[in-house]
């Protein structure tokens, strides 16, 4: 009795059989369909190789959404040489709530020659480069939110020459932390000193022979210090026309939470509008000699994921170009005999030729010979 039910559980899955298999013997092969076959497995290999490829690589999805955080504190990264002896610059900042951040807060002063050495010019002149690629091609910011931590600071490093001359600049670097509103960082000349109605330099006691703003940005960057991140004034050098020149840049923060396979970091991205001019109240150009940033601070966030494919997905697409490859071949295949076959059909037929068959009444008759079953014999 179980054999029974065991036999006829077994006839029922054969006749669910969606793969019915034909014998061999009743299987015809061909010279063309063994090339459509080889064509087909070597595209299917090509495929395959490049989806696990596109498998294997990540991509950064970005989402934006209002920024609630307005009581935190704003890092601000600095690294910049000015071309005037330190005694004679000061650097500090002041919001539009009127609270000046002293550059004793965080900032170094340190005396330095503004001529770069052969090595700090050819680090330069790449970190330029790569800025220029960056503002052409937006998708190279992709490349370096992966490579984060990986890649080198882009601060320059120190001098090797051991130089006998004189210190005639004035690096400028550290950090400071800001109100989360917008602000005015700038270098001018003179000490700052706390003023009621804001601040002021004391810049009496500089000749204005000795004004210089010529300045080299070597790193500027807002939030969480990420090595081998590029921003967009890192590398950017100016140099001053006039002594009483002011050299303006306009930049506009926006929050950044990164999460990739590596980092995860708030920090901050911005962009930047720059404006130069000289000082000349006669012709009607006022203002103050020295390096203003302006910036401003975003109320979006930018969340940026590295995502990765799921590994069911490269299976259901590595199933879709196999299966998509067989049929598509097998049809082309198909089509490319059927047509084969009518080519070949009236060529066979085009080849026969009229013959002449005599009539007893000595006329001829150009037409083919009827077929009759005793003909066959």
């Amino acid at each position: 009795m179980r054999r029974l039910n065991r036999k006829k559980t077994l006839n029922l899955m054969k006749e669910l059989d969606a793969f019915p298999k034909v014998p061999e013997s009743y299987v015809e092969t061909s010279a063309s369909g063994g090339t459509v076959s080889l064509i087909a497995f070597t595209t299917i290999a090509f495929l395959t190789i490049m989806e696990f490829m596109v498998y294997r690589d990540t991509w950064m999805k970005y989402e934006y959404e209002v920024d609630k955080d307005f009581t935190s504190k704003l890092r601000i990264n600095i690294d910049i040489t000015v071309a005037m002896r330190c005694q004679y610059v000061g650097a500090d900042v002041l919001d539009l709530a009127e609270t000046m951040v002293a550059s004793a807060d965080g900032l170094i002063y340190e005396p330095v020659i503004f001529e770069l050495t052969p090595q700090q010019k050819e680090l330069q002149r790449m970190l330029q480069l790569i800025q220029s690629r960056l503002q052409e091609e937006h998708s190279l910011q992709d490349v370096i939110f992966k490579s984060a931590f990986k890649s080198a600071s882009t601060a320059l490093p120190p001098r090797e020459d051991n130089s006998l001359q004189s210190p005639d600049a004035c690096r400028i670097h550290g950090h400071l932390y800001v109100n989360k509103v917008a602000g005015n960082f700038h270098i001018t000349v003179g000490k700052a000193i706390p003023h009621p109605r804001g601040h002021a330099h004391l810049a009496a006691l500089v000749s204005h022979e000795s004004y210089n703003f010529s300045h080299r940005i070597d790193h500027l960057s807002f939030g969480e210090l990420i090595p081998g991140i590029i921003n967009p004034l890192d590398g950017t050098e100016k140099i001053a026309s006039d002594h009483n020149q002011m050299f303006q840049y306009f930049i506009t923060v926006v929050p950044t939470k990164l999460h990739t396979y590596k980092i995860s970091a708030e920090t901050h991205q911005f962009s930047v509008t720059e404006r130069e001019r000289v000082i000349n109240h006669a012709a009607g150009s006022h203002g103050v000699s020295g390096i203003f940033m302006k910036y401003d601070i975003s109320s979006l966030m930018v969340t940026v994921t590295e995502e990765h494919m799921p590994f069911w997905q490269f299976l259901v697409r590595l199933c879709g170009i196999i299966g998509g490859i067989f049929s598509t071949t097998g049809i082309l295949h198909g089509v490319g005999r059927f047509v084969a076959e009518i080519i070949f059909c009236r060529f066979r037929l085009g080849s026969y030729r009229s013959t002449s068959v005599p009539l007893p009444d000595g006329h001829t008759s150009n037409h083919l010979p009827l077929i009759t079953e005793n003909s066959t014999h």
